[in-house]
């Protein structure tokens, strides 16, 4: 036996909204399952395990919390590519200790971190 994908999910009041900004602005390639129901092509990706605890934004009852951030090569030509096409994204860009990263807010107040790594990557092996 072999896990060969993730399927993620996110949630909103307004799915056909968010479906549309996956879809248009950020291009993403999709089956439609059932009449309206976009599944999206993700684009590889990478997974981190972080401690359940204050310092990694986790609190006492969030402890199953889960996190989608969108990694990029170029945050500040991705942002306004984005912003050109509708996505809104709070303030501007902040330096981490992992990268460059700002929160995009999609429909429905979706809040995803979009960032550009400074951190090795297994996407690089």
């Amino acid at each position: 036996m072999a896990v060969v994908g993730a399927h993620v999910l996110l949630y909103t009041p307004e799915p056909e909204a968010l479906r549309a900004a996956l879809r248009d602005a950020f291009g993403l390639e999709f089956v439609e399952a059932h009449p309206g129901w976009l599944i999206f092509k993700l684009p590889p990706a990478e997974l981190g395990v972080h401690p359940a605890n204050a310092e990694f934004g986790v609190h006492p009852g969030d402890e199953t919390k889960h996190e989608l951030c969108f990694m990029c090569d170029d945050l500040e030509g991705t942002v306004t590519e984005l912003r050109a096409k509708g996505i809104e994204c709070d303030g501007e860009p902040q330096t981490e200790s992992f990268g460059e990263t700002i929160t995009m807010v999609l429909p429905g107040g979706v809040r995803v971190l979009l960032y550009q790594p400074t951190h090795l990557s297994p996407l690089d092996l």
